[in-house]
Order: C-alpha cells, then sequence, then structure tokens
C-alpha cells in the first residue's frame, strides 16, 4: 500500500531505470536496495570502430600479401586505431567516474 505521492514517485524511477514492470522493480529493490542503469551507447560505438578497423587491416594484409604494403594504407591504419583508442580512453573514464560514485 502506498499513497497517490509515493506512487508518483516510485513510477517516476521506474521509468528513470528503464524497467516497466512493478513487479520486477520492487523486487530488485527489496534485494538489492538499487538499481543500476548504464547507458551503453558509447561501449556499441567502439565495438563498430573496433569492426571497421580488424576489416581495414584484414583488407590491407591481403593487398600486402599480394602486391606489397603501400605507405598511404599504413598510415589510414594508424588514424583508424589513434581515433580507436582515444575512444577506449573516454569510455574508460566514464566508466570510472560511475565506479568512483
Amino acid at each position: 500500500m502506498v499513497t497517490a505521492d509515493e506512487l508518483a514517485q516510485i513510477q517516476r524511477r521506474m521509468a528513470e531505470a528503464g524497467i516497466t514492470n512493478a513487479g520486477a522493480y520492487m523486487r530488485k529493490m527489496a534485494l538489492n536496495g538499487y538499481i543500476l542503469h548504464v547507458d551503453l551507447a558509447p561501449v556499441k560505438e567502439l565495438v563498430s570502430l573496433q569492426r571497421r578497423c580488424a576489416n581495414n587491416l584484414n583488407q590491407v594484409a591481403v593487398h600486402a600479401n599480394t602486391f606489397g604494403v603501400y605507405p598511404e594504407e599504413i598510415a589510414g591504419l594508424q588514424r583508424d586505431y589513434e581515433k580507436l583508442w582515444g575512444r577506449v580512453s573516454e569510455v574508460l573514464m566514464e566508466l570510472s567516474t560511475l565506479v568512483e560514485k
């Protein structure tokens, strides 16, 4: 039994956590006391960047084995990996701030 104000607050917190099932929310809160909702969009972006880098590396390896290595291809790979690792650093920093809270 809850008041109308308490119900509104519970529903607001459920929406913040992205949970629509009130029973699941109540069980989770009763057992753990908190729900951690993490936006994984940056991680998905990293996976996409990693796939592209791996694909590019494979293409360069095939080309190198067939025709030899061209410096501009290596430079392109270096740029891709710099972008990837820069983004990895940003995501790790964001995750570390979540852990510290």
